[in-house]
């Protein structure tokens, strides 16, 4: 281009110089009307013969200067126009430009610089959204830093978790942002060392104790250069709980088979003494072994049982069943606990409905219901069954007139081994997972179940089964 633009101004100067020595041919042919004795009229039309020939000379320099300015100025500015619009973004602007062979490379070079722009920015673009949808994806929260300790990027759990937005956290240094105080502490020896750092948080938002696996490392760029630090915090609180209720589960198992187990060993030792003469205290002995034995079978048949369920392991034969038919079975299958405390049942509830379910399942959710009434009831009270259809589902509310449950109990009831009051549970021959074994049942029959309670009136437990396969 450096060639062309000399050979251009080149051309340009042999055009003008061309021009002028013409002029001048022309002005020396009347150079002699110069002289003094030259008639004045002649010397006049000479000066107006040179003015003319200097306003054409001028007309034809300008025309010619037009056609360079069209043709290769012209072209110059709108390559100029489009390399500003490439450098500020746009990456949409083509060169227009198609004549001369000059221009046509250039405007070819220009537009592929152009596209390929367009194309790197397209994919930049790509690149970025799947960067932002990964990290927004995250279950956990995301914090990165850079290597003054300034916030760089905050994905959208870490703003729900702490209700923050990533506006007001950029730019902030960790120690600003309101994280816990021995979260501060690791990231700055994070900052520190540089090396890899896991451990776990218990803090407090909104009332609830949350627990946090926290695990930080330094951001290594490609030279090996130290960028900053990236910051993950997964909320293990659900993990935490299940592990404190694998806890108990182990050690309520343990206590209540430890229980009869000790009862049978030392009964049993004392009988194989030989020591006792007196056969009635052996019969009593005998029974309560036999008594404690049971209560060993049917605590491990329902530990077997409620396994069965929470593995997903049982299935539920749906059949059409007669719901009161199912609550008349149950209500004869406890009628001897019944009459021990003289009781009554009262039913509500219509001659006849049919739901799709299974009748042994339904027949066990009701004789623990039952049962669980009886045990924490007062002798001579009644329990009060409830049968309603209610637009798609079906309501059973069996009701007693028991001491009541407190409302910070409720929420543990359904827990497998939780007792309101143990040392009556014990005395009944409850194993602690009916109502756990209840609420599995009901729920695989896409059911629900509630309960309601008041102290010293009674509590009300509250099944709703849906009434067709379809809501099922």
């Amino acid at each position: 281009m450096k060639n062309y633009y000399s050979s251009l101004l080149a051309a340009s100067a042999i055009i003008l110089s061309i021009l002028l020595i013409v002029l001048g041919i022309i002005l020396g042919q009347f150079f002699h009307l110069f002289a003094e004795d030259v008639d004045p009229i002649i010397q006049q039309t000479y000066w107006v013969f040179l003015l003319l020939t200097l306003v054409l000379v001028f007309i034809v320099m300008m025309f010619v200067m037009a056609k360079l300015l069209q043709q290769y100025v012209q072209p110059i500015d709108h390559f100029t126009d489009i390399a500003h619009q490439l450098a500020s973004g746009n990456y949409l602007a083509r060169a227009q430009v198609e004549d001369g062979h000059m221009n046509q490379q250039l405007t070819i070079t220009i537009n592929q610089i152009a596209r390929n722009l367009q194309e790197n920015s397209i994919l930049r673009a790509m690149e970025q959204e799947r960067l932002k949808t990964l990290i927004s994806s995250i279950g956990s929260s995301l914090l990165v830093f850079g290597r003054q300790g300034a916030v760089n990027l905050v994905n959208r759990v870490f703003e729900e978790t702490f209700h923050r937005t990533g506006e007001d956290l950029m730019g902030k240094t960790y120690k600003d942002i309101g994280l816990p105080e021995d979260i501060e502490k690791e990231i700055e020896a994070i900052f520190l060392t540089e090396e890899v750092r896991s451990f776990q948080s218990k803090i407090r938002l909104e009332g609830d104790i949350v627990h946090l696996e926290v695990y930080g490392a330094p951001v290594i760029g490609e030279n090996g250069n130290w960028l900053g630090i990236v910051v993950i915090m997964h909320d293990i609180t659900e993990l935490i709980h299940l592990e404190q209720i694998r806890k108990d589960f182990v050690a309520n198992v343990s206590h209540e088979l430890k229980t009869p187990v000790t009862s049978i060993k030392g009964f049993s030792e004392m009988l194989l003494d030989g020591e006792l003469e007196d056969s009635a205290l052996k019969k009593e002995f005998l029974e309560i072994i036999y008594k404690e034995s049971n209560r060993l079978q049917l605590l491990i048949e329902d530990l077997l049982r409620l396994s069965s369920m929470e593995r997903g392991s049982f299935e539920i034969t749906s059949k059409p069943v007669n719901m009161i038919e199912v609550i008349k079975q149950s209500i004869q299958i406890v009628q001897t606990k019944l009459q021990k405390k003289d009781m009554e049942v009262v039913l509500n509830m219509p001659q006849q409905l049919i739901i799709p379910a299974d009748h042994d399942r339904l027949v066990q959710v009701m004789v623990n219901l039952l049962n669980n009434a009886i045990a924490y009831s007062r002798e001579e009270t009644t329990i009060t069954v409830s049968v309603q259809e209610v637009s798609d589902f079906v309501n059973i509310d069996v009701s007693d007139e028991g001491m009541g449950i407190t409302s910070s109990e409720l929420p543990r009831l359904f827990e497998r081994f939780y007792r309101i009051d143990r040392a009556r549970s014990r005395e009944s021959g409850g194993t602690g997972l009916g109502l756990a074994i209840v609420k599995h049942i009901v729920e695989a029959h896409n059911g629900s179940v509630t309960v309601d309670s008041e102290i010293g009136i009674g509590t009300t437990f509250k099944v709703q089964l849906p009434v067709s396969e379809s809501k099922q």
